[in-house]
């Protein structure tokens, strides 16, 4: 994992190296499932499912109401459904979001996942990881550490092709 400016962001490539970290970390892993994190996540996790074989065992997740800020923020307006066909119980879930930050998005998706059963194990993987935790999270696989000024967001993009690109906003 290297640490990078955000003006030099291939998201095409992060997601090779992303891909070969996960690859390598599931070898040998039993009963491997898939979850993204609506939207980006779920993006990412669905050509990671594809890539390695694994798309009848890919779900994803949209955490809208499981988030502490629900009450603040309010429903966004791009709700989707929760889409999880497999077996949650006693899975390996790997769990994936495009850009790790707070931590919040992630403990938001592991309650959703545990109304669906009790996984063996949860890894997380992350396209990239800004820091900036307020809670304590850590990715098992992140292809990149990327500093993002303050009042700036990562904004991962899926063009009509399925390329990936990333943007400072």
């Amino acid at each position: 994992m290297s640490t990078l400016n955000p003006h030099q962001l291939d998201a095409e490539a992060l997601y090779a190296t992303l891909l070969a970290d996960v690859k390598a970390g599931l070898a040998g892993v039993p009963d491997v499932a898939i979850v993204g994190i609506h939207s980006g996540g779920a993006w990412i996790a669905e050509r990671l499912a594809a890539d390695l074989g694994l798309s009848a065992r890919c779900g994803v997740l949209d955490v809208s109401f499981y988030r502490d800020d629900y009450a603040k923020k309010g429903l966004p307006a791009d709700v989707k459904p929760t889409n999880i066909t497999f077996d949650v119980a006693a899975a390996n879930i790997l769990l994936v979001d495009d850009v790790l930050y707070t931590g919040r998005t992630t403990r938001a998706a592991i309650n959703e996942l545990f109304d669906y059963g009790r996984p063996a194990r949860i890894m997380l993987a992350a396209l990239v990881d800004r820091g900036e935790r307020q809670l304590p999270v850590a990715a098992d696989f992140v292809a990149a550490k990327v500093a993002v000024p303050a009042g700036q967001a990562l904004v991962l993009k899926r063009t009509d092709d399925d390329k990936f690109t990333l943007t400072i906003e």
